[in-house]
This record gives structure tokens, C-alpha cells and sequence, in this order.
């Protein structure tokens, strides 16, 4: 999946934003409904699929390894799995566009393969380090080549895996699941310890195919040697995508917005209960659960935001959504100060400096740490920002946007498509200005 040419975004102060939005489907659970229903026996319907260019990039792999996958309508797939050894090689090189998740998962499930895989991405995703996954990989017993930790990665076949107890030096949802699916592949027990609970998406998923796993919060186990069984799986909507508009209308006065049907994994929402120690006016309607994961109305209405010290117990539960806390800690009373996010400097952009360096621009007072940063609250003014091809960033910023005193320009928004299709179109439609600009 090659670049794209730059696209811009401009945007200023709207209107306050009403109305209910969905938005698009939790790209971490489409990621592994798709690999999962990949290698079950039998045939898997997913509904609210995320129509993202990640997610389709993890698709067009598994297409090429031999599976058959279904698209009768916009966010719906039929997977035909192929079971557990059914996967074949490819000849040519597995792309996964700009999917960080889609890469690393990949690479755990193909490291117990019979035949060798060339996995590749984007420029953005071939700067992304990946021995935090092929490190404890290549302790199962896989064989794995990258460019000093870098992709593209070639993934040997073939290898005998074997069970390992691993405790995670940094936790990571990514890594965790990666190892579980090569432990699919292992002999013995796979069983991977956190040093600060992650998302469980992938034990509660295995558990909704009928693979037996042990886990609790910062805990999973399980045995390699079992079959995955088909079944279906309904995607709630992310909770990633909500974040924008959760900040979004508690910093423009007046607004009032519901989200339907939000993924409230409890280790996906810890930005939630981040701005509601911040003062946010966000409450839950119709909590219940869809596919094993719980979910919820979102109903958020404006109300002064004050700056707080971060507890760190909710970093490893909101690590994507740092980018527009932020924004929400740039335009609060008070200073609001971050600690234990080192994990921001390793995603698709060094997430604090790049936050840093945008805020700046706006005018906003804050302060760089190795693992976080000291933001001190105020007024941001208009200005030019760059994205680095980082689509968090860019909607983090069409976010400051809605309050900023003169228009904000944002370069290079291209990516933004990678994890919510249709932004623009769903933000203008409750109360945003934004618009593209060649």
C-alpha cells in the first residue's frame, strides 16, 4: 500500500455539536475477529466491521494466505476458516499498509507456520520497532529477519514453537496477543504476565471460539493444540473513535451528544474516567454485552474541564487516546501533568513530541518529559501543525479546531482513513468546521 499524496486539513471554530453519531466499528476487535474466523473450522459472520484501510490491508493478507472472505455489504465479512494448519504461502510480499496491530498480530500468527512469510507496510509503519514482538517470539522458538528491528520481517516456517511463561517488560495489548496466537502453534503452555492489565480482546474472542484460556486482568494462559470453532461476531463501535467527540463536546459550550453502542472494554476506557476526574459531564445509558464485550450509550454534554494529575493506573487503559487528552488538558483550567507514557514515543509518531510540538504552535504552554508531559491550560490560538502521517494526531488536532481563536491548519490527514473512514463527513454533520484543503 503506497503513500498517498498530501491532503490537508483546515479547521476552525463550529457551532456546538448535537445530534447521536455512530461511529465506525473497534478496529482492534475487526483485526482479530478477521484472523481468528481466518483459522476456525467452519464459516464466521462479522457485523460492524470497521471499512478502514487497516483492517482491509489485514484482510487482503489473509486473502492471500488462502482464505476466503465475503463482503456482502458495507461492514459485513463471511470468513470460510480454514482451520488451524489451513493457511498457505505466499509468493509475494504480505502488505499490511499502515496497520501496527495487523503487522505485530500477524507475525505471532504465522510464526508457527509450515511455510516462510515476507511481511512489509508503509513508510510510516517500516520506522515502527517491532523486537518487542519478535524478541519473545524467537524465545518460542520462531525464526524471524527485520531491518535491525525494523520491518519488513520475514517470518521463517516450519519452526518447532514451544509454550513459554513471559513477563511482559512494557505492557502491550499488541504483544500479548501476538504471543497468544503463536502459542496457538506451541507445544505446552503459553502464559504471558503484565505489568499493568491490557486490553483483553483477544482472550475474550479466543474464549468466543471455543479455545480454552485462562485469564484475568494482567494475566492470560493458554495450552497450544486445540481447534477454533466458527462462530459470529458483532464489532461494537470504538471506543478509540468516540474519544474525539467525548473531548470534543466537552470543550465546546452548549454541546450535547450520544453515541450509540460504544465498546466499554474496561481496558479500552480509562480516557473515560480520565476527563471525568477532569470534571466531563459523560454518562453510560443501556450498559449491556455484544459478542462477549460490554457496551454502552454514550451521552456526553459540555461542562469546564480541570487540569489533574494523571493517576498512572489508567495509562496502559487509554494509550491511544493520549493524543486528544492533550488537547483537552491544553484548553482546561489548571495544569495537567502525565507520567509512565513511554509507550507514546513508539507509535505511529513519537505521540509527545509530536503533540508537543503542534500545541506549541497553537500557543499552549507545555513541557516534554521522557514518559509524559506537564500541559498547562489555557487559550490556543491558530496556527499550521504537522500530522506525520499520524491519523490520531490529525483528528486530535481538527479537535483543538472547534476552540482555537483563529483557524488551524493541519498537514498531511491522508492516513486519517486508516481507522475512521468517513471523519469528515460525520464531524461536520454535529457541528464541526472542518474542511480538506489541497
Amino acid at each position: 500500500m503506497s503513500d498517498r499524496s498530501s491532503l490537508d486539513w483546515s479547521s476552525q471554530l463550529g457551532q456546538p455539536l448535537h445530534g447521536e453519531l455512530r461511529v465506525p466499528g473497534d478496529k482492534s476487535v475487526s483485526h482479530r475477529a478477521l484472523m481468528l474466523s481466518a483459522i476456525a473450522e467452519g464459516t464466521s459472520r462479522i457485523h460492524g466491521f470497521l471499512e478502514g484501510e487497516d483492517t482491509r490491508a489485514t484482510a487482503a493478507v489473509l486473502s492471500k494466505l488462502g482464505v476466503r472472505i465475503e463482503t456482502p455489504s458495507s461492514g459485513e465479512r463471511v470468513v470460510h476458516g480454514v482451520g488451524l494448519h489451513g493457511l498457505r504461502g505466499s509468493s509475494e510480499p504480505l502488505d499490511c499498509g499502515n496497520a501496527g496491530t495487523g503487522m505485530r498480530l500477524l507475525t505471532g500468527l504465522l510464526a508457527g507456520q509450515a511455510f516462510d512469510s515476507e511481511l512489509v507496510g508503509d513508510a510510516s509503519l517500516s520506522k515502527r520497532p517491532m523486537r518487542r514482538v519478535t524478541d519473545p517470539l524467537t524465545q518460542m522458538g520462531a525464526r524471524i529477519d527485520s531491518r535491525d528491528g525494523l520491518p519488513p520481517l520475514i517470518v521463517h516456517g516450519g519452526q518447532a514453537m514451544r509454550g513459554i511463561r513471559y513477563e511482559l517488560p512494557v505492557a502491550s495489548a499488541q504483544v500479548k496477543s501476538a504471543l497468544l496466537l503463536a502459542g496457538l502453534y506451541s507445544e505446552g503452555v503459553t502464559e504471558i504476565i503484565e505489568p499493568h492489565p491490557t486490553r483483553d480482546y483477544t482472550e475474550r474472542m479466543l474464549a468466543a471460539f471455543d479455545w480454552p484460556i485462562d485469564f484475568s486482568p494482567g494475566h492470560a494462559s493458554l495450552e497450544g493444540g486445540h481447534t477454533l470453532h466458527a462462530t459470529d461476531v458483532e464489532v461494537p463501535a470504538d471506543f478509540s473513535s468516540a474519544a474525539f467527540f467525548l473531548v470534543a463536546a466537552s470543550i465546546v459550550p452548549g454541546s450535547h451528544l450520544r453515541l450509540p453502542a460504544v465498546g466499554l472494554n474496561p481496558r479500552r476506557t480509562g480516557l473515560l474516567h480520565a476527563l471525568r476526574l477532569m470534571g466531563a459531564n459523560i454518562v453510560i445509558e443501556s450498559p449491556r454485552e455484544s459478542g462477549g464485550e460490554p457496551v454502552g450509550d454514550l451521552v456526553v454534554r459540555y461542562a469546564p474541564l480541570h487540569g489533574i494529575e494523571l493517576p498512572e493506573s489508567l495509562v496502559p487503559d487509554m494509550i491511544d487516546e493520549f493524543p486528544v487528552l492533550f488537547i483537552a488538558a491544553a484548553v482546561a483550567t489548571g495544569t495537567t501533568t502525565i507520567r509512565g507514557a513511554a509507550e507514546l514515543r513508539v507509535k505511529e509518531s513519537d505521540r509527545i513530541a509530536t503533540m508537543a510540538t503542534g500545541l506549541r504552535a497553537l500557543g499552549a504552554s507545555i513541557e516534554e518529559t521522557p514518559d509524559g508531559a506537564i500541559i498547562h491550560g489555557g487559550k490556543l490560538g491558530g496556527g499550521s501543525v504537522q500530522s506525520h502521517l499520524d491519523h490520531r494526531i490529525a483528528m486530535s488536532f481538527a479537535v483543538a479546531g472547534l476552540v482555537a481563536e483563529a483557524p488551524v491548519r493541519i498537514n498531511d490527514c491522508s492516513h486519517v482513513a486508516t481507522s475512521f473512514p468517513g471523519f469528515l463527513e460525520l464531524a461536520n454533520g454535529c457541528g464541526f468546521a472542518l474542511r480538506a484543503v489541497d
